[in-house]
């Protein structure tokens, strides 16, 4: 039997009105999803703890089987796992992202926040930028380091957890009164901008139409995670496939191999495809018994505030990873059971997330019936089924 997570990060919505009060996920066609709805189950489950806040960090941790109140000390440190950042019991890492904000000669603190990504800005152009910052701004307690696109971090030597404001929850809005409440972390922000605006990368975006990536913002500060060994909790052997330095952290730290595809970027138009084939070559050929294949798109697409492209990303999750998963298992004959699901919401209307339970499909190969079923955040309601405690979830997966 092999195991398969299909993780559309931030599927799930709201009933919009230009959708004729349909979801994206509704809306979209998902010839494939639908048919595995219909052999399976579909059903609610809570992947946020009454508490935390919704985050890819806790949500995805849940996924994994993984209690977030017991084992999430924060994003950043998961990330810096990724990034291979060896952490100090006595290290806070902090997310560190490239944004926008407006171009203007208004104080930094009655700028406003317009893309949390910069542009899914590359991250050729992105090292260069995090490297003039590092040069102006590190020292004996700061240290900068480069990620993937917009998405970088910082090591605070012996520092402090301090509460940040994602910038995602933000948008549009003046960023006074979410800046740093320690003053340092706060100069270094406005420091930034100085360092940025004009840079001759910025400069060379602003002529494309692009959105310059004129600030760091920081969030998201942890300590050092212990994650107890995938392998050893589930007796399965698992494998990562994310474009995104906040999954492969969570494999590192929970002993998972982290496979790399070319051309996934986590934008909307990543290598879909290649993230499919990835996974079932890992299970049907080098003897993996568990595949996580997490997908940034729809996220995005809901902090972006664009339905069309939520739905383009999900109908491509479709198309060419749940239904190349399928065709892959199906050709050889193999056993499978596929959990499909969001992490959280991520709805257009907020352009945040939301802690709302998500939608899930449990589909398994040998216990196929025949019904006429959509996947959608609906008919899961209408299912009855609750799985209120998320990270158990792949308990049913794995029939543990």
């Amino acid at each position: 039997m092999k195991y398969i997570v299909v993780l559309g990060d931030g599927m799930a919505d709201e009933p919009i009105e230009s959708l004729g009060g349909k979801t994206p996920l509704e809306y979209a066609d998902t010839k494939t999803m639908d048919e595995l709805a219909g052999m399976g189950e579909i059903g609610l489950a809570c992947t946020i703890p009454e508490g935390m806040k919704p985050g890819s960090d806790t949500a995805n941790l849940a996924v994994l089987g993984y209690d977030p109140k017991e084992y999430y000390t924060g994003r950043s440190p998961l990330e810096a796992l990724s990034i291979g950042v060896p952490l100090l019991e006595t290290d806070v890492a902090i997310r560190c992202n490239l944004v926008t904000l407006s171009d203007d000669s208004l104080p930094y603190e009655e700028k406003k926040i317009l893309d949390h990504s910069a542009g899914e800005i590359s991250t050729e152009d992105a090292a260069v930028l995090i490297e003039a910052v590092r040069k102006e701004l590190a020292n004996d307690f700061f240290s900068y380091y480069v990620g993937t696109s917009y998405r970088h971090l910082l090591v605070w030597n012996q520092g402090k957890v301090c509460e940040l404001t994602p910038p995602h929850d933000i948008l549009t809005k003046q960023i006074g009164e979410y800046l740093p409440e320690e003053k340092f972390l706060a100069d270094m922000m406005r420091k930034s901008y100085d360092i940025l605006n004009n840079h001759p990368i910025n400069e060379q975006r602003a002529k494309e139409g692009r959105n310059k990536a004129n600030s760091i913002w920081f969030w998201g500060a942890g300590t050092r995670p212990n994650l107890k060994a995938f392998e050893e909790k589930n007796g399965v052997r698992g494998v990562m496939v994310s474009a995104v330095d906040l999954l492969k952290g969570i494999a590192v730290g929970a002993g998972m191999k982290v496979i790399q595809v070319e051309g996934a970027d986590g934008s909307l138009h990543t290598n879909y495809r290649g993230k499919a084939t990835a996974a079932a070559d890992a299970l049907l050929d080098d003897g993996y018994d568990f595949a996580y294949v997490h997908i940034e798109a729809p996220d995005e697409m809901g902090h972006q505030g664009s339905a069309e492209r939520k739905i383009q990303a999900i109908e491509s999750i479709d198309s060419q990873v749940v239904a190349v998963i399928k065709q892959r298992m199906e050709e050889v004959g193999a056993d499978y059971r596929m959990l499909i699901m969001p992490d959280h919401p991520t709805p257009v209307r907020l352009r945040t997330h939301t802690a709302d339970p998500v939608p899930y499909v449990l589909y398994d190969s040998t216990r196929e019936r025949k019904m006429i079923q959509r996947y959608s955040e609906r008919e899961a309601e209408l299912s009855g089924n609750m799985s209120k405690k998320g990270w158990k979830l792949i308990d049913r997966l794995l029939k543990k």
